[in-house]
């Protein structure tokens, strides 16, 4: 089992795979069989019935003369010959005379002639020419279906190699009222949109920019965390000006040949040149635009021709194109210079995760089209959901609504709401995880250790629930606060997080005298927390102010690149890692052998009801001399 506790939000995996689809390979096997199955039915037709036997012409005219004919059937030069027995033989005869003349010549008298019943078929009609020439025109006819077949299949496969330059950018008509996002549809984000209005005002009204002198940007880049809200952003500044929208992602430049993604760019920007004014929108540039020249791929790198020729694409525009590239980044570090320069890139605009008043307008956004009951309150859902993104926010609305429906309900509850932030932050609960009276007893005062060193510290952020019932992959959890927003934070704030979490490894060596592998997950971010303090944000006394490498030992060209620092500063900062680790464990035996029996009390009240929301919890450590966080805060008020 594994326990988790939680500041502001959880992390989750996100990711997608397509699923190949072999239809070339398919295709081709089926054009075989067909052609085998078609290929033996002419044969078994055309071989299909007994074989005639053939006769000259002289035993046919001693056949004649003997009166054993009772018919002769003239088909051009084929005679098809009848015997008195109802044999059936073929013969043929001279081309340049008839069949009498013929007999006569071999001596058959034309009294016996006469007496021979003769039958000439015409040979000009549809059947005869059709039967003839069949036999010689099927087979071709199955060749070129079988070719064509074949082209047809391996078209949307290798033949399109032709059409690899071309652009496949998706584009959004502004007469399209299905698609159409305007800044209406963005909550948030109100400098960023204050930014984008000149580009909105520039594509509408471009006479006033250039009567004065004014230089049209040409670029602007937006960056932000995944999920705040960049390429709906997009959408709305074009949705604004009425223009069209072309949107495509960095990886879709490059292909398999070398030049494709050059040939694109050209392509892209040859259509937005021929519907100027219009919005150019690159998804995920840093595909394509991270700094040249790191070595891979030597001078004829397709990202570097794709990269290039973006460049030279921007440099290019003239001041009345009306042509405005937009592009979205969460990694604007990695970005290549000459891209983000004055004169391409030309506006940086940030977008940061929404706080509370922005997560409630998001979340009204997402609740138009759903049926919320009378007892929801956005404003708290807000005030519990601190780093939440928009992406974060509406996947919460739509879990919400989910899991309404699932309970049959036609209305969207509150509470449905509080499950869902949960879930969004951990995964859904597993309620089918059971776990043996040892291992509750175990989980119980793990939790009971988080809740209790949170609340008693006082920099620590106030808890909000606590539940031993596991979740994704945490066997418990306990959901702490800010009672306010922040964008910064204290050292001492990070000394008593870094308490609170290993409260439940305190906890179960208290009780138990041993230790699970429960604190796993706490030890791990309680040593990730203590080391970024001394190499990144220089909380260190013994090191002092300044910022180390962090990562580790990266990989390039093969070989592990040291940190760039000596080994006697690595054994520093792993002494003072130390150091504050082994601080934290003292505050948390002391809050908890201190506390001892509020320590019980939340324990037994979990393993009772397994969860605590707030205001129960807040009872029990009250009834036990600890004043919960909040009314703290209201008394330091009044």
């Amino acid at each position: 089992m594994d326990f988790n506790f939680l500041n502001e939000k959880g992390l989750k995996n996100k990711g997608r795979k397509k699923k190949e689809n072999p239809k070339f390979s398919g295709s081709i096997l089926g054009a075989v069989l067909i052609f085998m199955t078609i290929t033996a039915l002419y044969l078994m037709v055309s071989t299909a019935g007994k074989p005639v036997p053939e006769v000259s012409l002289s035993d046919l005219a001693k056949s004649v003369s003997a009166g054993d004919v009772k018919n002769i059937v003239i088909e051009g030069e084929k005679l098809t010959v009848t015997y008195k027995n109802d044999e059936v033989k073929i013969s043929k005869k001279e081309t340049e005379s008839s069949l009498s003349q013929t007999l006569t010549n071999y001596g058959v008298k034309p009294e016996i002639l006469a007496g021979t019943n003769i039958e000439v078929k015409d040979e000009s009609g549809f059947w005869y020419w059709l039967a003839n020439v069949l036999p010689f025109l099927l087979p071709i006819i199955f060749i070129v279906f079988f070719f064509w077949y074949l082209s047809r299949q391996v078209k949307g496969a290798g033949m399109q190699a032709f059409s690899f330059g071309q652009s496949k950018a998706r584009i959004t008509d502004p007469n399209d009222k299905n698609n159409k996002v305007t800044f209406k549809d963005v909550a948030g984000c109100k400098e960023a949109k204050e930014e984008l209005k000149e580009i909105v005002d520039f594509l509408k009204n471009p006479k006033k920019f250039l009567d004065i002198g004014a230089r049209i940007p040409k670029g602007v880049i937006l960056t932000g965390a995944p999920g705040t809200g960049k390429t709906l952003l997009a959408r709305a500044v074009a949705g604004e000006a009425g223009v069209p929208f072309f949107h495509l992602s960095g990886s879709e430049f490059v292909e398999m040949f070398v030049g494709v993604g050059a040939s694109r760019v050209r392509d892209l920007f040859k259509m937005a040149k021929k519907s100027a004014p219009a919005i150019i929108f690159m998804d995920e540039i840093d595909a394509i635009g991270r700094t040249r020249g790191g070595g891979f791929g030597g001078g004829n790198d397709e990202r570097e021709q794709t990269l290039n020729q973006i460049l030279v694409e921007m440099d290019g525009f003239e001041p009345n194109e009306k042509v405005i590239v937009m592009a979205a980044t969460n990694r604007p570090d990695v970005l290549d210079p000459a891209l983000i320069r004055p004169g391409r890139f030309d506006r940086k605009v940030v977008l940061d995760l929404p706080d509370r008043v922005d997560r409630e307008e998001i979340l009204g956004i997402h609740a138009k089209m759903k049926p919320l009951a009378e007892d929801v309150n956005l404003k708290l859902i807000a005030e519990r959901t601190p780093g939440f993104s928009g992406a974060d926010l509406y996947s919460l609305m739509n879990e919400g609504a989910i899991l309404a429906a699932r309970e049959n309900r036609k209305k969207v509850f509150q509470f449905d709401l509080i499950r869902a932030i949960e879930k969004v932050m951990l995964g859904p609960e597993r309620k089918s995880h059971l776990l043996s009276k040892k291992e509750k007893e175990i989980t119980a005062y793990h939790e009971a250790g988080h809740a209790l060193v949170a609340s008693v510290l006082p920099f620590a952020d106030p808890v909000h629930k606590v539940s031993i019932i596991a979740r994704g992959n945490a066997g418990g959890y306990t959901l702490k606060l800010p009672l306010e927003e922040r964008r910064l934070q204290s050292r001492r704030e990070f000394i008593d997080d870094i308490a609170m979490s290993l409260g439940g490894y305190v906890a179960e060596k208290m009780i138990f005298g041993d230790i699970t592998t429960g604190p796993s997950s706490d030890l791990q971010v309680a040593t990730n927390m203590a080391r970024a303090m001394v190499t990144r944000w220089g909380m260190s006394e013994a090191i002092g102010p300044v910022t180390l490498g962090s990562d580790g030992g990266k990989i390039l060209f093969g070989e592990i690149r040291e940190e760039p620092y000596s080994e006697a500063v690595s054994a520093k900062i792993d002494a003072e890692i130390s150091k504050i680790i082994n601080d934290g464990l003292k505050s948390a035996e002391k809050v908890l052998a201190e506390n001892r029996k509020a320590l019980d009390a939340i324990a037994k009240k979990l393993i009772e009801v397994e969860t605590l929301e707030q205001d129960e919890y807040d009872k029990i450590i009250t009834a036990n001399g600890i004043m919960p966080k909040k009314i703290e805060e209201e008394k330091k008020v009044v």
